[in-house]
């Protein structure tokens, strides 16, 4: 039988190397790969010469915005804006209301999904009820999501039921997480350091971006290593396999390095704002609260940069979080009142390979860190290659092409990016999602309802294999 779709003479990114080949997809899977010219026959066929074929991109952790906060996002516009940015799998944080750490609140939360969804999807539950642990690991969620922040009460952006600090609540999640076998994402914070810091610089009558900035920088990223430090030993203890969010500072490098070679169950991340946005104080002079999330400063460049091509690091994912302008204006005076949280989604990948132009890091590593890394550490096995039987997750890149991002384009609700008037090489230029073409010349054409959830299937025997 004819294949669905063949896509000839683009230079594809393979487990072992790059090669020029046809790719051919049916029933939503690689069917095979092919010497060019010598592919089976095809019902459509899409002539890819000149640009580069990659794994679709899996996001491992971003802010959706639904329920709760669609003013300034939603399900719809923001896998329209993965779509656009070569992202196929996407995974929402749980800092929604209701807060998904029940699961009957989660499966409404997955009834929203396959009704908006453009491209595949998972959500990661907060693991603060540590009762509802197993019957929601057995949802095929790829994990579970611990803010280490006081829970406040607040309504936004820590609500009740997403933040623990208490070391002796996060030990017991994490046992529980150990023994549904599935991580636990950790957003490291210590809140005792930065209690003490901040009230410095607000007793000096320091509150505005800058001052915020500093803050959380302060002494080395000390609030970041030693919290990291914590839950290193936390994790030496219970076993569990987890999973750091926000690496910044070369002081966590090391240690996260350190306990890899002790043999621990660990994995890390790091954000596009740390290597594209906050590493330059001049964006934050020039942005504010526009470019926090957090700052990086220098120091810590080369050691970040070292530890991603080197794979300490073992993955890029977003932190996408979109806020509205009047959620971010606020911080020209008083940083600690402006929204956290800067979005990437729809961009990220451009960064990456104009690092990749720039030499700054090569393009498999790219793909290892942005799709294979996050499919083998969260259990996503038939996502994040290209190989017979693999979803036909693929994007279509040109990798010479420049282009300014522009306000005018973004696709997420808040309308606005700090990324806007920056030029980078590489651009998406066909998003494929199981086969079906969601994104192609400049814009979104994928349906509400076409992306499924991406169910975590590996068994910690094969994942620990490729740790």
């Amino acid at each position: 039988m004819p294949l669905d779709t063949l896509i000839s003479g683009a230079n594809v990114v393979l487990p072992g190397g790059q090669a020029t080949v046809d790719v051919g997809v049916a029933d939503g899977k690689i069917a095979g790969i092919y010497i060019p010219e010598e592919a089976p026959e095809a019902h459509e066929t899409i002539d890819a010469t000149g640009l580069t074929m990659i794994p679709g991109l899996i996001d491992v952790h971003s802010h959706h915005r639904e329920p709760g906060f669609t003013h300034k996002e939603d399900i719809l516009s923001v896998t329209r804006a993965c779509a656009a940015g070569g992202v196929t799998t996407t995974v929402a944080m749980p800092n929604v209301f209701p807060v998904p750490n029940r699961i009957d609140v989660l499966e409404q939360m997955f009834d929203l999904y396959d009704a908006k969804a453009v491209v595949d999807w998972n959500i990661n539950p907060a693991g603060t009820l540590k009762e509802e642990i197993p019957s929601m690991a057995e949802t095929g969620v790829i994990a579970f999501k611990v803010f280490m922040v006081v829970d406040t009460g607040r309504d936004y952006p820590h609500m009740p039921g997403i933040g623990v600090h208490d070391h002796g609540e996060l030990f017991a999640i994490m046992e529980a997480c150990a023994a549904a076998d599935v991580p636990l994402m950790v957003h490291p914070h210590d809140q005792a350091l930065m209690d003490h810091i901040e009230q410095k610089f607000w007793d000096r009558g320091e509150r505005d971006a800058e001052a915020y900035a500093k803050a959380y920088a302060a002494h080395d990223g000390v609030i970041w290593d030693s919290a990291i430090g914590t839950l290193l030993r936390l994790q030496r203890a219970t076993g569990v396999r987890l999973h750091l969010l926000h690496v910044q500072t070369k002081g966590s490098v090391e240690m996260i390095r350190d306990a890899k070679r002790r043999g621990q169950r660990v994995s890390a991340e790091i954000n596009p704002w740390a290597l594209f946005l906050g590493n330059e104080w001049e964006n934050i002079e020039k942005l504010g609260s526009y470019a926090l999330s957090y700052w990086v400063p220098k120091v810590n460049d080369e050691a970040l940069w070292e530890g991603l091509r080197d794979g300490t690091i073992d993955l890029v994912s977003t932190d996408h979080a979109p806020h509205t302008r009047e959620e971010k204006e606020p911080g020209w005076t008083d940083g600690w009142k402006a929204h956290t949280g800067t979005p990437s989604t729809q961009f990220y990948l451009r960064m990456l390979l104009d690092a990749v132009n720039r030499g700054q890091i090569s393009l498999e590593r790219v793909v290892e860190a942005t799709s294979a890394a996050p499919a083998r550490v969260f259990g996503m096995g038939a996502k994040g290659k290209i190989e017979p039987g693999a979803d036909a997750d693929l994007v279509l890149v040109d990798l010479e092409a420049s282009a300014t991002i522009t306000d005018g384009e973004v696709l997420s609700k808040m309308g606005h990016t700090p990324y806007a008037g920056r030029t980078f090489t590489g651009l998406p230029v066909r998003t494929i999602v199981r086969g079906q073409t969601v994104f192609s010349d400049n814009e979104v054409v994928g349906r509400p309802g076409i992306g499924r959830m991406a169910k975590r299937t590996t068994d910690r025997e094969a994942v620990d294999a490729h740790a």
